[in-house]
């Protein structure tokens, strides 16, 4: 029970093809880097150059927004319940 075909089992490929393949990838991947570097640095310049511009740095920005919420947020709540407890009497008097 010989036969005379070739045995099929092992997949061929070029080894020459792959070399080059990875030798592309490898490149692509490198010059990538660079340009995500490259891109990093200047986002990075360009951005400490303009806290830099800010007539009022950014914690201090913050530190009053901040204060200027927490108040409007307390009034809200005094107006609020003032009106809820003085506001339901008078509207329901027509």
């Amino acid at each position: 029970m010989t036969s005379n075909r070739p045995s099929t089992t092992g997949v061929q490929m070029s080894s020459k093809a792959m070399i080059v393949g990875f030798a592309l990838v490898a490149t692509g991947g490198l010059i990538s880097m660079c340009g995500i570097g490259i891109t990093g640095t200047v986002l990075v310049s360009t951005v400490r150059r303009w806290v830099r511009a800010q007539q009022e740095p950014p914690a201090a920005v913050m530190k009053r927004k901040i204060a200027q919420a927490r108040a409007a947020t307390a009034a809200a709540t005094a107006a609020g319940s003032s009106a809820w407890q003085n506001g339901m009497a008078t509207s329901r008097t027509r």
